[in-house]
């Protein structure tokens, strides 16, 4: 099973940015479907990003489309998030993840925080 481990958050101006990193173990990486997921106090766990093996699609929610951009480094077996224009309603753990076609999460990292002061 693959290990994951998030790394990259912390506190930022509304307005800033943030990347947040992933790192798996193993070496089939590159076969892997990965999500980023976040979870808000209070809020059930959403899907943020996802981008297939190969790195040719990606999906976004719609919240963070145009702003957050999902990339992935097959070599360094990292999946990144590029956080732009931060608001807010983005303060969450965010966490990455395997994922199926459909972005259901089946191995989960341990979380990060981001946390956005206005």
């Amino acid at each position: 099973q693959v290990q994951l481990v998030e790394s990259g958050g912390g506190l930022v101006q509304a307005g800033g940015s943030l990347i947040l990193s992933c790192a798996a173990s193993g070496r089939t990486f590159s076969s892997y479907t990965m999500g980023w997921f976040r979870q808000a106090p209070g809020k059930e766990r959403e899907f943020v990003a996802g981008i297939t093996g190969t790195g040719s699609q990606t999906a976004y929610v719609t919240s963070v489309s145009g702003r957050f951009t999902v990339s992935r480094d097959n070599a360094k077996n990292t999946v990144y998030l590029q956080m732009n224009s931060l608001e807010p309603e983005d303060t969450a753990i965010y966490y990455c993840a395997t994922t199926d076609s459909a972005w259901t999460a089946f191995s989960w990292g341990q979380g990060t925080q981001v946390t956005v002061s206005s």
